[in-house]
């Protein structure tokens, strides 16, 4: 019976603990946290999307990814595998008005502990507060453990270690330097469906965790509906994340990103214009913005911001600033407020069943491979994908 260890008990790792079961396999995971799926149990503290109900040829095509493997994965193990892995699990998937799919209940924590029972029972040992170091000499796993280092010998490797955010919940990247050093080359880690910085002057301060609500967000050529946040040094959420990764680009390149801003997109700009001209002349500026456009708040606060106090005073113009709000930003928030991260593992240096060239017998799995999603539930999808492939050829070498 090969013996297969699974590094990193998230959803990754967890589906690759049951690929590898599946196979005959005997398996221990290990984590280096006190308790299994410390994120996957942050990400469902609002609502767990486990996944979308779109339809799958384009949900394939959220992905950001070099390598054509992964669409494979994700059409092999993808919303419909997930809504029936949940159903055996006893957890009933729920279609939210956007098409995202929830468990039933809405919360991760039933689901996580339901399936890591089933682990259990198939004979899967979880070993938490086990901080993986590497290998010793005898090429053995060694691991930091409570009572010192412990070492574990093992036919087959599955990490699934996650990216670089959210430090706190286990997900720091240091797995990053211990690859290196066997000669493993990594793309470097970038913020990925984060906020961005705008350099807000001090009168935005006012506005902190307002929403910005009902918006057309555009960056090269795509465009996204829905809503945002701003924060303090700039805006996160919602809307932003899917156009992320097109913002990136353009801040590598340039050291800054514009994002254009429809704050009325139900109202086209000639209609837009007519109803601006049409508000008396002695009315307010404020109160033309707000009779005319409903705008008022944190949405005439971005329009004062961008045009540093002295938005266009005629109809015309008003309109098209309002139709194309145009924000310049200067930066990505901190990495490990990202919601998740790209970067780590590129896709040539993964063989057959993710495993890795310059390490054989030790897989790859879920968000330390170099792959981009927006949320809606693309992250988790691929994470159970990758590590289903994973685990399920761990067993098998």
């Amino acid at each position: 019976m090969k013996h297969v260890a699974i590094i990193g008990a998230g959803p990754a790792g967890l589906m690759a603990a049951e690929a590898a079961l599946a196979q005959g396999a005997r398996v221990d995971i290990y984590d280096a946290m006190p308790s299994a799926g410390r994120k996957f149990l942050m990400a469902g503290k609002s609502g767990l999307n486990i996944t979308h109900s779109e339809d799958e040829a384009q949900f394939r095509q959220r992905y950001d990814t070099p390598d054509a493997r992964l669409a494979a994965m994700v059409e092999a193990f993808g919303p419909s595998e997930i809504v029936k892995w949940m159903a055996a699990l006893g957890i009933e998937a729920h279609v939210g008005s956007s098409g995202r799919v929830f468990p039933i209940g809405m919360k991760a924590s039933p689901l996580l502990r339901r399936w890591l029972a089933r682990l259990g029972e198939a004979g899967a040992k979880l070993h938490t507060r086990h901080r993986w170091a590497g290998w010793d000499e005898a090429g053995a796993l060694t691991f930091e453990t409570m009572t010192g280092r412990v070492a574990v010998k093992a036919d087959a490797v599955v990490l699934g270690l996650g990216g670089a955010s959210w430090k706190r919940l286990g997900s720091d990247g240091a797995w990053a330097g211990i690859l290196a050093k066997k000669g493993v080359a990594l793309e470097a880690f970038a913020p990925s469906n984060c906020g961005f910085i705008a350099d807000w002057s001090a009168k935005m301060a006012a506005y902190e965790g307002a929403p910005v609500k009902g918006v057309s967000l555009s960056a090269n050529g795509q465009s996204v509906r829905g809503d945002f946040v701003i924060t303090k040094s700039g805006i996160e959420s919602g809307a932003v994340y899917p156009l992320a990764a097109a913002l990136r680009r353009d801040l590598a390149k340039k050291r800054r990103a514009i994002l254009t801003i429809d704050l009325l997109p139900e109202t086209d700009e000639a209609a837009l214009t007519a109803r601006l001209a049409a508000q008396h002349p002695k009315d307010s500026f404020s109160n033309r913005l707000r009779k005319a456009a409903r705008i008022d708040g944190a949405k005439a606060a971005l329009l004062f911001e961008v045009t540093k106090g002295a938005p266009p005073r005629d109809a015309e113009g008003l309109a098209r600033l309002i139709k194309a709000l145009p924000l310049t930003l200067t930066g990505t928030a901190p990495m490990d407020t990202a919601i998740s991260t790209s970067g780590g593992v590129p896709w040539e240096a993964l063989g057959d069943g993710l495993m890795l060239k310059a390490l054989p017998g030790v897989f790859c799995a879920g968000e330390m491979i170099a792959w981009d999603a927006p949320t809606g539930g693309y992250l988790l999808t691929a994470c159970l994908a990758t590590g289903r492939v994973a685990g399920q050829a761990a067993a098998i070498i």
